[in-house]
C-alpha cells in the first residue's frame, strides 16, 4: 500500500504563493508519476500538474507559467509552487501517484484564495 500525505494549503490573497506540498511513503516503485489535481466548489477534478521519476513535468494550460511541480526523489516528494494565485484557483489539491497501472490519492488539502 501507499500513503499519501498533503501539506502546505490554506488561506492566501490574490496574487499571492503559496507551497504544497506531498510525501510518499509504503510500497513505492523507483519508477512512477507523482501529481496534483484539484477539485474546486461545484466543479470536477482536474489535472494540475505531474512529474515522472525522471524529472519531466507536464501541466495543465491553464497553469503553465504560474505553477511549478518539483520532486525530490530521495524524500519521495512532490512540491507544487504556485504563484500569481486567482480567486478561480480555490480548490481543494490532491496529490496523486501512479504506479505500476494503480493510482493512489491523498487526502486533499484546501486552498482557498480570497482577499
Amino acid at each position: 500500500q501507499v500513503q499519501l500525505v498533503e501539506s502546505g494549503g490554506g488561506l492566501v490573497q490574490p496574487g499571492g504563493s503559496l507551497r504544497l506540498s506531498c510525501a510518499a511513503s509504503g510500497r513505492l516503485f523507483s519508477i512512477n508519476v507523482m501529481g496534483w489535481y484539484r477539485q474546486g466548489p461545484g466543479k470536477e477534478r482536474e489535472l494540475v500538474a505531474k512529474i515522472t521519476s525522471g524529472g519531466r513535468g507536464n501541466y495543465a494550460d491553464s497553469m503553465k507559467g504560474r505553477f511549478t511541480i518539483s520532486r525530490d526523489n530521495a524524500k519521495n516528494t512532490v512540491y507544487l509552487q504556485m504563484n500569481s494565485l486567482k480567486p478561480e484557483d480555490t480548490a481543494v489539491y490532491y496529490c496523486n501517484l501512479q504506479q505500476a497501472r494503480v493510482q493512489y490519492w491523498g487526502q486533499g488539502t484546501q486552498v482557498t484564495v480570497s482577499s
